[in-house]
């Protein structure tokens, strides 16, 4: 047994986390994103909601801060009413980003969200059914 690390992450989920390099990144995605068709390493979460697991990661993950677009979320039609997920992610990263990496998301639409999806060292597929929770982040260098 380990200390401190958040009881809601899986041993396979942490494994991947410490096996991914700076640059590299994770979909955590909510209940509807085709997770198994895109992914090359898939945890599933079903019950679980995208802001605790976000929260968890975030006090072990240092986000790449040499880059603009290190969070990723899939950008919502124009005539949708606001995305109050994407408030939680701000807060969770303005309390957790110790290098101040982040300054404010990337969008993708959808299929471009999908085709870098592919791209993912790990897609974590949660039950979380909120609209467009999916998000990306991209992993720095812990110094």
């Amino acid at each position: 047994m380990l200390r401190n690390i958040p009881k809601i992450l899986p041993p396979d989920l942490v494994k991947y986390m410490m096996e991914m390099g700076h640059s590299d990144f994770m979909v955590i995605a909510d209940a509807g994103f085709p997770g198994t068709a895109h992914a090359k390493r898939i945890v599933r979460m079903d019950s679980v909601e995208i802001p605790q697991l976000l929260e968890a990661i975030l006090q072990l993950f240092p986000l790449d801060y040499f880059v603009p677009d290190l969070v990723r979320l899939m950008q919502k039609l124009d005539h949708e009413p606001e995305v109050t997920i994407w408030d939680t992610y701000r807060e969770l990263l303005g309390k957790y980003d110790k290098d101040n990496a982040f300054h404010d998301f990337a969008y993708l639409d959808r299929l471009a969200f999908y085709e870098h999806a592919e791209d993912a060292y790990v897609i974590v597929q949660t039950g979380d059914t909120s609209r467009y929770g999916n998000i990306i982040i991209q992993k720095g260098v812990c110094v």
